[in-house]
């Protein structure tokens, strides 16, 4: 008996028609299954044949008619034969059409499915229909290729639902489709529109490595568990607004979308993965809600992204997502931990009116354009450390930080706002570092203990910021404005390079303001990582610019520059305490003409006030902005040259009399007896205060000595006061010879009277006999005498009596007017 020949490669492995076999075109044939009781399938049955099946076949009949040819009209005889003559839709049962070529439209609209369907591996050259299709057990598309419109739409899977690899090369509409079992999509090919509009998936939904090559919309779909559309691929817009992922997870791993992405409004009740999704088209989630865990990790947005109004009531990573347009988080609310780090925000960061309920981690993100966080409010801890703003303006106006907020060695390349911001934890700012303005205005630090170290190119603006509790603040900056500052209890303000501006500062306990000598360190240790100053040039001295309006009984000023600080209207300036090295303005240098006359400055310490008024007075010119004041002029006030907003002597003087108490006090009496020195200087020239005569007196008082100052002055005066009593002396005091003295005798019987008498001094001669050394030396004897309150024994003219008498009143003055200014200089 002879072997029977091996199947051909590719036979199905049931029975089939073997129509039309050639062995060298088509060895196989036909590979339609045997109809029960024939060896044809159906389309190649006899017309008689086929007939007689088909009048044998009733509803919910089981068919099989795998890899059957079926032309429109052979479909509509199959089902003709199938429906049910009381509802008039077609019924089968089991039914297998695995591998069936449809040639012309498939129209199943309305058929029921009581059975399995199973189309694996079937061809459908033109239009598909399966609208209204119920399908009651397990329906399988494996494979299936759609070479035209596909339509299930209100469909209802009763059972598994497996179209893994199948192909639409038209539209595919599931709208409405109902799949009570799992449904399963995986690596299906959608090249026209997938319309998955208001489908409802009770079971699991796979997607997995799908690829829409067109439009795909899930618009109002739901999904009762699990949904997987890892890795698929959205060449045109994908849709899934108001979606609702109400069972299980919704994984969208490494997904990419090519066209637009919408997920407005779309609800997520457990976890939503977009871990490493790539974005290229505009990303849409208003309104969407993540009631579990939503991890965009490592994703990719490269239009816009819209998050705004959308809430996370889990976990929100956005770790390492890049955001190549804008990225817009308003009024979002994350209920769980927010962790954004090492985020990149290409264009513009919007987060206006965000609530992050637990924590915050913007750890290491760089913002390249403007970052919106104003009124964002932060009821956990708050981390911006290492962040970069490198691009525009950085906004945080209004919002609140409840809890610990670290900006440690963040970086501002433009202006950052904190305008209004309230600090209720830990405010550090260790090693920040702003390119623009940092600004603090009206800020609340309730709780922070420690401001920096900061490094600034410009201001840290302060004015109207409130500290609470005991501080220390270590800024190096160009400037540091402190207007209507409110601190209410004690702080140190270490600086750097900076100008510090106090006016109307509220300081209800101490407060001191210290040049830091050293760069600052990231940590109190000896050993701490120096800040980064390269940011600011010149000096790194600390200059004072006013402390109008400010109580200053609890202010203490250490090695600070105050040549430009203004004083007038602070309050108890006696009480301020002046430490270590204290700059203040000198006077002009050089010698300079007044009318006729050549007059210098005597070097000595003076207040802003005082240049301001002495400036406006004699008509200097306002200096150009930016230009420092020359040493040999007065330094022009701030509102120069408005008379009416000048200080008056009388206000001058009155800020040197209470600031010479602050230097007293500091057992400076060099700097004591300058400001008392500016305070007579002021009193001379008050026209309104001060009565004439005692101007004349002050007058006085400052030609003979400086105001008991200046002992060059004085011993000038006193060498001037000897030389004339000499030469007067000389001229007119001095006898040309002494006189002798003449005894006379008178006899009374045994006794005699003497009686010895001296005549008075008598002056003869011309000039030439009166200017000689011989009268140079008795008149300077007669002088050094009448300094220190001696009589030379001397005999003396009239003249000279009286003029030895003036010497001896005014000379002792004068030296005691020299000896009162030495002490005012070297006493401590």
């Amino acid at each position: 008996m002879s072997t029977p020949p091996p199947p051909a490669p590719g036979a199905p492995s049931q029975p089939y028609c073997a129509h039309g076999a050639d062995p060298d075109n088509n060895p196989l044939g036909c590979h339609g299954t045997h109809v029960p009781g024939h060896t044809a399938c159906l389309a190649h049955l006899t017309e008689a044949d086929r007939d007689a099946y088909l009048a044998g076949l009733t509803p919910g009949a089981d068919i099989n008619h795998c890899g059957t040819s079926f032309t429109p009209t052979l479909l509509s005889q199959l089902l003709d034969a199938l429906r049910h003559p009381a509802t008039g839709q077609s019924r089968l049962g089991d039914a297998s059409f695995d591998e069936a070529e449809f040639s012309g439209g498939a129209e199943f609209g309305g058929v029921e499915f009581s059975g399995y369907a199973s189309f694996a591996g079937a061809k459908f050259s033109e239009d598909a229909r399966f609208g209204g299709v119920k399908f009651s057990g397990g329906a399988w598309f494996v494979e299936v290729q759609f070479s035209g419109d596909a339509d299930f739409r209100g469909a209802e899977f009763s059972g598994g639902a497996d179209f893994r690899g199948a192909e639409f090369s038209g539209g595919a509409n599931f709208g409405a489709v109902k799949f009570s079992g799992d449904a399963e999509f995986s690596a299906v090919q959608f090249s026209g529109d997938a319309r998955f509009r208001g489908v409802k998936f009770s079971g699991d939904a796979g997607f997995l490595r799908v690829k829409f090559s067109s439009g795909a919309s899930f618009d109002e779909a739901e999904f009762s568990r699990g949904a997987d559309f890892g890795e698929v691929k959205f060449s045109g817009d994908a849709g899934f607004g108001w979606v609702k992922f109400s069972g299980g997870d919704a994984w969208f791993v490494r997904a990419k979308f090519l066209g637009a992405a919408s997920f407005a409004a779309v609800q997520f009740s457990s976890g939503a993965w977009f871990v490493e999704v790539q974005f290229s088209g505009d990303a849409d989630f208003r309104g969407a809600e993540f009631s579990g865990d939503a991890d965009f990790r490592g994703a990719e947005f490269s239009r816009g992204a819209d998050f705004r109004g959308a809430e996370f009531s889990g976990g929100a990573n956005f770790g390492a997502v890049k955001f190549s347009r804008d990225a817009e988080f308003s009024a979002v609310q994350f209920s769980g931990d927010a962790g954004f780090r090492g985020v990149k925000f290409s264009g513009d960061a919007g987060f206006l009116r965000v609530k992050f309920s637990r924590g915050a981690d913007f750890g290491e993100a760089e913002f390249s354009r403007g970052a919106d966080f104003g009124e964002v409010k932060f009821s956990g801890d708050a981390g911006f450390g290492w962040v970069k703003f490198s691009g525009g303006d950085a906004w945080f106006v209004r919002a609140k930080f409840l809890g610990a907020a670290s900006f440690a060695a963040v970086q501002f390349s433009s202006d950052a706002w904190f305008v209004e911001v309230k600090f209720s934890g830990d405010a550090s700012f260790i090693g920040a570092k702003a390119f623009g303005d940092a600004r603090f205005e009206d800020a609340q630090f309730e709780a922070a203990s420690s401001f920096g170290p900061m490094v600034c190119a410009a201001g840290v603006v302060l004015d109207g910021a409130v500290f609470g509790v005991p501080l220390t603040l270590e800024i190096a900056a160009k400037e540091v404005n402190c207007e209507r500052t409110r601190w209410d209890s004690t702080a140190t303000i270490r600086l750097r390079y900076a100008t510090v501006d106090l006016s109307h500062a509220v300081l209800s306990a101490p407060v001191a303001i210290t040049a830091h000598p050293a760069i600052f360190t990231t940590t109190t240790a000896t050993s701490g990582t120096p800040v980064d100053e390269s940011l600011l040039t010149g000096p790194a001295g600390v200059r004072v610019a006013s402390v109008q309006g400010a109580d200053a009984a609890h202010l203490v000023l250490t090695d600070t520059d105050l040549s430009d600080c203004l004083f007038s209207g602070a309050f108890h300036l006696d009480q301020l305490r002046l430490e270590g090295r204290t700059t203040l303005a000198a006077t002009p240098t050089g010698w300079h003409r007044r009318g006729i006359w050549p007059v210098r400055w005597t070097r000595r310490r003076t207040l802003a006030e005082e240049h301001s008024w002495r400036a406006q007075t004699t008509g200097q010119p306002a200096l150009p902005a930016g230009t420092a004041p020359q040493p040999r002029q007065w330094r022009p006030g701030p509102h120069h040259p408005d008379p009416a907003l000048t200080p008056d002597p009388d206000d001058v003087a009155a800020l040197y009399r209470q600031l010479r108490k602050a230097f007293e006090d500091g057992k400076n009496e060099p700097g004591a007896a300058d400001f008392y020195y500016g305070e007579c200087e002021m009193r001379r020239h008050d026209h309104t205060g001060t009565p004439k005569s005692e101007r004349r007196l002050l007058w006085a008082y400052w030609l003979l000595s400086g105001y008991g100052l200046r002992a060059s002055r004085a011993i000038g005066w006193l060498l001037a006061a000897m030389t004339i009593t000499v030469l007067l002396l000389m001229g007119f005091g001095l006898p040309t010879h002494d006189p002798d003295p003449a005894t006379t005798g008178t006899l009374h019987g045994d006794k005699i009277s003497l009686n010895t008498s001296t005549p008075d001094p008598v002056l003869h001669g011309g000039w030439p006999q009166r200017m000689t050394w011989e009268r140079a030396e008795k008149a300077t004897r007669v002088a050094v005498n009448s300094v220190i309150f001696r009589s030379s024994g001397q005999n003396l003219t009239t003249a000279g009596t009286y003029i030895e008498m003036t010497s001896r009143l005014l000379e002792p003055t004068l030296l005691a007017l020299a000896v009162l200014a030495v002490r005012g200089r070297i006493k401590r």
